[in-house]
């Protein structure tokens, strides 16, 4: 049995902030991201009050700003945040806690309900795996919709089952700030709600 394998939520976990809101204020700038914001104002508000769900409204946003981008442009937009936006968005006492587990042998991976895009070239500096929502391509360019489910909730548990046997660890660490995160916690031997904050 291996020793251990850790989970680590993205947004609000590591970041202090969510990372979906800021690349689209970085990618668009901050009038054109509050005024899409207002436009979607309904189905913002629609999601909060459970009428319609995360994937419904985060499909409707990331349509407004960026059905039919040239995927090769919105790669080097994203490879953009991660250089210049990101590093002042991630909690230091987070990164430590990875680096420690991997030092311990553990396998880390961040699972988030962002999509991978712009989340991959941190998990790649950090020499960690990846779980996160797919955006879909066609013709080159950016549609806007998930590929299969918004990687929130009960989806977490699903995606990491699906690529890792947990039978065969002797630890499950999970490390999560919201309720999205709230399955993920469950299924872990520790988990950590809120950790890096202090």
């Amino acid at each position: 049995m291996k020793k251990g394998i850790a989970f680590f939520d993205f947004d609000g976990t590591i970041t202090t902030k969510d990372s979906f809101l800021e690349f689209i204020s970085f990618a668009k700038g901050n009038f054109r991201f509050l005024l899409g914001f207002l436009l979607h104002a309904p189905w913002i508000v629609g999601f909060k009050l459970k009428i319609i769900s995360n994937q419904q409204a985060k499909e409707k946003v990331m349509q407004y700003f960026f059905k039919n981008a040239n995927a090769s442009e919105f790669k080097e937009l994203c490879a953009e945040f991660n250089n210049k936006v990101l590093p002042k968005l991630i909690r230091p006492k987070a990164v430590e806690e990875i680096r420690r587990l991997k030092a311990a042998d553990y396998v880390v991976v961040i699972v988030s309900a962002s999509p991978e895009n712009w989340i991959r070239p941190f998990a790649e500096s950090m020499d960690v795996e990846l779980i996160a929502s797919r955006l879909e391509v066609k013709d080159h360019k950016i549609t806007g919709k998930i590929i299969g489910m918004n990687c929130r909730g009960i989806e977490k548990v699903n995606r990491i089952k699906e690529r890792y046997d947990i039978s065969a660890f002797s630890e499950i660490y999970a490390f999560g700030d919201s309720s999205g995160d709230k399955d993920m916690l469950g299924m872990a031997t520790n988990a950590f709600y809120k950790p890096f904050r202090r």
